[in-house]
């Protein structure tokens, strides 16, 4: 009798579950179905039904309620009903967080209450600031929008700007925030990287792939905007005009002070502020005191100011050894390279400027630089006109890459890729050659690489 009441219960407990998830499942999609044409007067009562009886049924009713509710925000006709649905929203991205932990990346959602406090002015600057700190203390990896971290440069420079921080402070906020954007340009310049190679190869990409490499570039452009548009707001408060005096004031007394040495020496080497004998009297006093990367790197400047390359390759190779910051190390290797290719040691430079790109794989400068090395190259390679010619579709290529990895580069990589394309052999000239489709090798030569002659 006993089995018989408790599988009676079980039948029905069973029962009321599968009910209750119809239920869940016929409200989800009547709630989706109203947000997705922004019926928020119809979607409203749902989505509070859903939180209330199904708050982890489906991610969906999150991804759905944030658009909702930032349409609702926008709707608002009181500030105090905005300021509630502010809340309402905040509450939807931790919940969030809270029921799917798997599939929602800390970033993502500090990064959007950040900007709803923002774009709403919810509390003071420093509230809102301290709303983007929150950000890079949760999840620096994934504070990826590229609005957001302009947003939050554009509140350190307000507060900069009325008097409640100081400009050391908005130096600091700079360099973390371009440290932001440089680390996420690196991410989708290494997931592009490898597809630009196979597109070059003459290889289909799959849908997939397409889609990768598609973001991937609309994210760079994004973030070389971005970028433009931070330093557009710091502007001339970080130039050598300011710097020097600043720098200079606090020397005497700062001169053993490592850390302040060490913040001096970047800034003013990031800003080419070399010529002043500020530079050389800070650059001399850290590397005395703490042998580092920005010091060596210094020294390895003054050393090129003053003609002496190899004294400067000395000390910039030991920058090199000693930097840690993967973006730090790509520039003292492009700074070797440069060095090197002056000297017309091309085999050499390329190694460095390939160092360069796998520490910062968005950096199209040091593309063009082979591209220009190769295209200078062309009368040196090949067993014949056609083949030293055929060296300027290698240094297109190179070229237009730059262009994919940093968009900033746009105008000039177009420039360059018509310039050796038009140096480069013509349709008629691959007809005359029967050469359509063959690979060339260059291993007579430094460049040691194949292009494949086009198909007509």
């Amino acid at each position: 009798m006993k089995s018989k009441i408790a599988f009676t219960l079980l039948g029905v407990c069973f029962a009321f579950n599968v009910a209750s998830a119809q239920d869940c499942n016929v409200t989800l999609s009547l709630f989706n179905e109203s947000a997705k044409v922004n019926n928020f007067s119809d979607a409203y009562p749902k989505y509070k039904q859903l939180l209330e009886n199904c708050s982890d049924a489906n991610i969906l009713i999150y991804q759905r309620g944030e658009k909702m509710l930032e349409g609702m925000i926008d709707d608002a006709e009181t500030k105090e009903r905005k300021m509630e649905l502010v809340q309402e929203y905040i509450d939807n991205q931790m919940m969030r967080l809270e029921k799917f932990p798997q599939k929602t990346k800390k970033g993502d959602v500090y990064s959007d209450i950040a900007m709803i406090k923002y774009k709403n002015e919810v509390g003071t600057l420093e509230d809102r600031l301290k709303a983007f700190e929150d950000v890079t203390e949760a999840d620096k990896a994934n504070f990826a929008s590229p609005v957001a971290i302009y947003a939050y440069f554009r509140i350190a420079n307000e507060l900069n700007d009325a008097g409640k921080r100081d400009i050391q402070f908005l130096f600091d906020k700079y360099d973390e925030v371009i440290d932001l954007i440089e680390t996420q340009e690196n991410e989708k310049a290494a997931e592009a990287r490898p597809l630009i190679e196979k597109q070059e190869a003459q290889e289909e990409l799959t849908s997939r792939e397409s889609r990768i490499l598609k973001n991937s570039e609309i994210y760079l452009r994004n973030y070389t905007k971005i970028k433009g548009s931070v330093n557009s707001l710091l502007g001339s408060k970080a130039d050598c005009d300011n710097l020097i005096p600043l720098y200079n004031k606090d020397f005497d007394e700062k001169k053993s002070d490592v850390k302040w040495l060490r913040n001096a020496n970047a800034r003013l080497s990031a800003k080419d502020c070399t010529e002043d004998p500020l530079f050389f009297k800070v650059s001399e006093a850290l590397h005395k005191m703490e042998p580092s990367a920005n010091s060596a790197y210094s020294l390895g400047q003054l050393a090129e100011a003053e003609g002496d390359r190899a004294k400067a390759l000395k000390y910039l190779n030991e920058a090199a050894e000693l930097a840690k910051d993967k973006s730090r190390k790509s520039r003292i290797y492009y700074r070797i390279a440069n060095n090197y290719k002056a000297q017309g040691s091309y085999s050499q430079a390329r190694s460095y400027y390939r160092r360069a790109l796998d520490n910062k794989p968005s950096m199209g400068v040091a593309y063009l630089k082979i591209a220009e090395m190769y295209a200078k190259s062309a009368n040196n390679c090949g067993t014949s006109v056609f083949e030293k010619r055929a060296v300027y579709w290698l240094a297109a290529d190179y070229a237009k890459r730059a262009g994919r990895v940093d968009p900033s580069l746009s105008s000039t990589v177009s420039a360059t890729v018509e310039s050796y394309q038009g140096r480069a052999p013509q349709k008629s000239d691959i007809f005359q050659e029967d050469a359509a489709g063959k690979k060339i090798s260059f291993s007579n030569c430094w460049i040691g690489e194949s292009v494949t002659v086009p198909n007509l």
